[in-house]
């Protein structure tokens, strides 16, 4: 049941890229699966949580789409090995550890785990 309010869907550019090789990447390094709407739109079901940044110095500059992993390192290297540039590497925050990394598209995201 949606409910009003609720955070629902996450859009990404993919201008950046073409559409196959993002579907690539993320099919390669986080197993995601697509559902294709025409050539210019891809749709993923991976669910979402969210949360804002309050600190300037934290903050970034655009949304920041965060996954979850059971073995960062692991999936560290899936990113990297898929297609994926890594831009900040494992470091410690509040809750565990996480590391970022562009998309093929440029799409800044990052992987935390505990």
């Amino acid at each position: 049941m949606k409910l009003t309010g609720k955070l629902d869907y996450l859009e990404m550019p993919a201008t950046g890229g073409t559409l196959d090789r993002l579907k690539a990447f993320y099919s390669a390094a986080f197993a995601w699966s697509f559902t294709d709407y025409g050539p210019t739109y891809s749709a993923f079901a991976e669910g979402l949580d969210g949360g804002f940044q309050a600190d300037a110095a934290e903050a970034p500059a655009k949304p920041l789409p965060v996954l979850y992993s059971q073995d960062l390192e692991e999936t560290l290297a899936a990113a990297g090995t898929s297609g994926g540039t890594i831009v900040k590497p494992i470091f410690p925050f509040p809750g565990g550890r996480r590391f970022h990394f562009t998309d093929p598209a440029g799409n800044e995201l990052a992987v935390w785990g505990e």
